[in-house]
């Protein structure tokens, strides 16, 4: 039986705003946290923006994984939006690109509905991806887990129990690289119970406290991500 998963309340929703504080909460805390990051060496990082956004959203974030040792660039496509199977063959360009450039499998890091993108990726081409971050991602409930359900709807065409069904088919290809699922219970876009993935082989979640607008420039996650970005962990 497919799982009901009911979209965020009223007020998680209207906590969303909190979204201008977080960022300057990042911001001051930021050369610390840089500080004691942990440092890549050079690795090659894909970043996927968030559904309806572009690589301007990504931006503090790549220029913080580049300050501490990777490589990280934009996905380069403009703004997500469409359908998700749509983007596949240019992401998939993209990661092959880095691939080739490093020599190196590629990491992806993708926020939203742009880690949605990155497993898909990874699910088709696991020769090409070392790991998937994702970042308040949805893996289960369709369209009808989050509080935009009928922008999505409107934008991609599908209605939810196609999604379901896409879905449904695309998983029984599990994915076989690493994943690490950041999500949060605050989250006033997606429900986080939305996020947590129990098929995947090799997945491990871990929860921050913020907003999902502002996990782009989320204190945790920016702690996070060093960690789980490492082939360590």
């Amino acid at each position: 039986m497919t799982e009901k998963i009911t979209p965020p309340s009223a007020l998680l929703r209207a906590m969303e705003g909190r979204v201008g504080f977080e960022a300057t909460q990042l911001m001051l805390q930021l050369p610390i946290i840089r500080f004691q990051a942990q440092r890549g060496k050079g690795e090659p990082v894909l970043v996927l923006p968030g559904f309806m956004a572009d690589d301007n959203s990504t931006f503090v974030l790549r220029q913080f994984l580049n300050s501490i040792g990777y490589k990280a660039r934009g996905w380069g496509l403009g703004t997500n939006a469409a359908r998700m199977m749509d983007h596949l063959p240019g992401v998939l360009a993209a990661v092959q690109a880095m691939q080739a450039e490093f020599q190196q499998k590629v990491r992806l890091v993708g926020w939203s509905r742009g880690g949605i993108i990155s497993r898909e990726v990874a699910r088709d081409h696991p020769e090409l991806v070392e790991r998937v971050i994702t970042i308040g991602s949805p893996v289960k409930g369709g369209a009808g887990a989050s509080s935009i359900a009928r922008m999505v709807m409107k934008e991609t065409g599908l209605t939810p129990e196609e999604m379901n069904q896409l879905l449904h088919v695309r998983q029984r290809n599990p994915i076989k690289v690493p994943i690490r699922s950041i999500y949060s219970k605050l989250d006033g876009v997606v429900a986080w119970r939305a996020c947590i993935d129990d098929k995947s082989p090799d997945v491990e979640h871990f929860e921050t406290r913020g907003t999902h607008i502002g996990m782009g420039t989320s204190v945790e996650v920016f702690r996070l991500l060093p960690r789980l970005l490492s082939a360590e962990n």
